[in-house]
């Protein structure tokens, strides 16, 4: 892996820091779950970048199920989070 992309993943993991205690729950599990070899690929690193990019409330209703996006980019994504 490059530089600029490990530098870019760490600012991905530090804005997946959440106030909402669920979702930093959720996303500690998932950066381990990378850590143990479970690779992040481009499309994957698009997605979440958009994710953390909502509101904690928005994003909450989405990963729980609570609310659909019709963006099937989002969707992998957030079927990955919730089986986590």
């Amino acid at each position: 892996m490059d530089e600029a992309r490990a530098a870019r993943l760490r600012r991905l993991r530090w804005h997946c820091r959440r106030a909402l205690l669920e979702l930093d729950l959720m996303f500690q599990r998932y950066w381990r779950r990378v850590d143990e070899g479970h690779d992040i690929d481009a499309e994957s690193e698009a997605a979440l970048t958009r994710l953390v990019a909502m509101e904690d409330h928005d994003l909450w209703e989405l990963v729980s199920g609570r609310e659909k996006t019709g963006d099937p980019r989002l969707n992998g994504m957030l079927d990955r989070l919730r089986q986590i």
